[in-house]
């Protein structure tokens, strides 16, 4: 990927490579059109991190400590302007503003992405990871409520590979590279009525939790 662990000077240097690219043009779409914010993260390269920590305990997993945020509404100068100094970051997504996350094994995620659909509920997006997990983006403060919502369901007694991200957590943005294992994908893109309107962790956790009960199984 270009760096070593004295790359970070190279991303920090990255003024002489500004530019309207095409990672500053899906910066500008998550930011713009999505109303999502947006921070460079760091990459990794056979386990090593680009922040230069030889002990990171998130290699390729996390923001850069010097990069800023890239609020909801930049525009894509803007965004070039800013990502001009980060040439080669991931694109991440801070959780817990616009939305919270309910994630849970791959192969749970996609049979419960059929049923919901199905069943005609309202969903947002789904990020599949490589590291074989699938990420739910439903409406803020779904993570600090889940206990009670799993209680209220009857799932609370149950040992559910289902898990809440919220506030100080972060998603990696498809189509960057996690963690130098490959690439996040959609498996379902943000919409316009979903991106800037995610559906109610209560709507999802049922199926969510039932499905995932079912593949212990």
């Amino acid at each position: 990927m270009g760096f070593t662990i004295g790359g970070i000077r190279d991303i920090r240097s990255g003024s002489r490579r500004r530019g309207r690219t095409a990672e500053c043009t899906t910066v500008a779409e998550f930011t713009g059109l999505w109303g999502w914010d947006v921070v460079p993260g760091a990459r990794a390269a056979a386990g090593v991190c680009s922040c230069g920590k030889a002990d990171c305990p998130a290699p390729g997993a996390h923001p850069l400590d010097f990069a800023p945020v890239v609020p909801a509404g930049t525009t894509l100068d803007e965004v070039a302007e800013i990502w001009g100094e980060f040439p080669g970051a991931s694109v991440l997504l801070p959780v817990g503003g616009a939305f919270d996350v309910l994630e849970v094994a791959e192969t749970a995620g996609r049979r419960a992405l059929v049923r919901l659909e199905r069943m005609g509920l309202p969903l947002g997006p789904v990020v599949v990871t490589p590291e074989g997990r699938a990420q739910f983006f439903v409406a803020p403060g779904a993570a600090a409520d889940l206990p009670e919502l799993l209680y209220r369901m009857g799932w609370d007694d149950a040992s559910l590979d289902l898990h809440g991200l919220g506030p100080g957590d972060h998603v990696t943005a498809p189509p960057s590279d996690r963690a130098d294992l490959g690439p996040s994908r959609w498996l379902r893109p943000p919409a316009l009525d979903s991106a800037t309107n995610p559906p109610q962790a209560r709507l999802l956790l049922g199926t969510l939790a039932y499905v995932t009960h079912r593949s212990r199984a």
